[in-house]
């Protein structure tokens, strides 16, 4: 980590349609070499905040620096130092992956190479195929490509395994942590709670348009949201306890039942637990509006 200025640095975002905050009043930093996951339910606002930081929309207010300039005043050196990966597939022309990683790369000072990123984006035997023939998965791994070529200091990540089979996920997976050790900083938008807890350093959860929880991937929720579960059985009904020393429970239950508990188990909350119960206590914090 650097001591400088963070390569992200969001104070008081909003941003507001026809009276209503899509956005609202959110503050965040993303330090460099971070991965940083964005989540929330469809309509939080969390593809506005990300457009802003892109500069593709405009703020209503607050004060937002993304690798040192105002997103409304980025240049085209600015924009050179970002990879972009949408939600949505672009790319569905006559050339071929080749000739289209190829001619992006042109673009940059310093690409990656066009052989290695086809390979780590598992589409390697699809090289000369034309990206109008490709699956949809497959084309959002082009996009993928496309977004890493240029070997960005910040990349911005939208939804970017959708199509992917669980090898596929699980190979970006390693070229992110690859690309994290080459110290690229990363914020990522995922409905896939166990790829948030796998590639995510830091999260925010955003339920309508406001930050309701921040911090290190394993602290979101705050301590009482990860207390583990125990469940079991007695006499046919289902109990169910949280308990922050779990095995004393399960020994004092084996005590009294004098052997084998029925049906016993211990749960501990995934971050999917605990995302789930963060939205659903903040169902009613007020609309946030995603905007195409």
């Amino acid at each position: 980590m650097t001591t400088g200025e963070p390569p992200v640095k969001v104070r008081g975002l909003t941003k507001s349609y026809g009276g209503a905050n899509a956005v609202d009043g959110i503050s965040f930093d993303i330090n460099d070499g971070e991965t940083f996951a964005l989540l929330g339910p469809n309509g939080a606002g969390k593809s506005t905040t990300i457009e802003i930081l892109e500069g593709y929309r405009d703020r209503s207010g607050g004060e937002v620096s993304v690798l040192g300039t105002d997103p409304q005043h980025g240049g085209l050196a600015w924009k050179a130092q970002l990879g972009i990966v949408l939600q949505s597939s672009g790319e569905s022309g006559n050339v071929s992956v080749l000739e289209q990683l190829t001619h992006f790369a042109g673009y940059y000072p310093n690409p990656r190479n066009v052989g290695e990123v086809i390979e780590a984006v598992g589409l390697a035997t699809k090289a000369r195929t034309r990206i109008s023939k490709l699956s949809g998965g497959q084309r959002r791994r082009v996009d993928v490509a496309l977004g890493i070529i240029g070997r960005p200091r910040l990349l911005f990540l939208d939804e970017p395994t959708t199509g992917f089979d669980p090898e596929a996920r699980h190979q970006f997976w390693g070229l992110i942590n690859r690309l994290k050790d080459e110290g690229a900083t990363i914020l990522l938008t995922t409905h896939y709670l166990d790829e948030a807890a796998t590639l995510a350093d830091r999260a925010g959860v955003i339920v309508g348009g406001k930050l309701v929880d921040i911090g290190h991937i394993d602290e979101i929720g705050g301590a009482a949201a990860k207390v583990p579960l125990v469940r079991w059985q007695r006499d046919g009904v289902v109990h169910s306890e949280r308990t922050s020393e779990p095995a004393a429970l399960a020994a004092r239950l084996y005590a009294e039942a004098g052997g084998e508990v029925a049906a016993l188990e211990i749960t501990r909350p995934s971050l999917e637990d605990i995302y789930l119960g963060l939205v659903g206590s903040h169902a009613n914090a007020g609309p946030g509006e995603d905007v195409a």
